[in-house]
This record gives C-alpha cells, structure tokens and sequence, in this order.
C-alpha cells in the first residue's frame, strides 16, 4: 500500500512543524554536500583504479616482451 497525497502532505506538514523549514534546507544541503562528495570520490577511485591497472601492463611489457591488445568479436574460428 502506497500513501496518497493527502498522507504525504500530512507527514510533511509535521515534519515541518517539528524541525522547522531552515533547519530542514540546511539538512538539504548537507545531504546533497555528502552525495557530492560521494560522487567526487568514487570518481577519484575510479581513475586511481585505471591507472593502476595500466602501470601494471607497463610493467608487464617491461617485464615479458610486448604484449598485444585486442578484443575478442566472436568465437568461431577463420579458416585459411
């Protein structure tokens, strides 16, 4: 069961009477400072992670000899 509109805007009337609306903008606020953030270090996390990634095929290509980079399309085989 799913609350109507009328519910909704019941809930929100209280909450507004018990917080208050400039401490319910500023809890707002910080929520979507927080989310922000969130957002910025799993990018951050993201990038450190490629970048590990590709000092490690370095390393192995420093260490083995080259190695080549491809993308496999199908799995039947060519025949020649």
């Amino acid at each position: 069961m799913s609350p109507s509109i009328t519910q909704l805007l019941i809930i929100l009337a209280i909450v507004l009477v018990l917080f208050g609306a400039k401490r319910l903008r500023n809890l707002g606020s910080d929520l979507g400072g927080a989310v922000k953030g969130f957002r910025e270090a799993m990018r951050t996390g993201e990038d450190e992670a490629e970048e590990k990634a590709k000092d490690r095929l370095e390393n192995r290509e420093e260490e083995e000899g080259h190695v080549i980079d491809g993308e496999v399309t199908s799995r039947e085989k060519h025949k020649s």
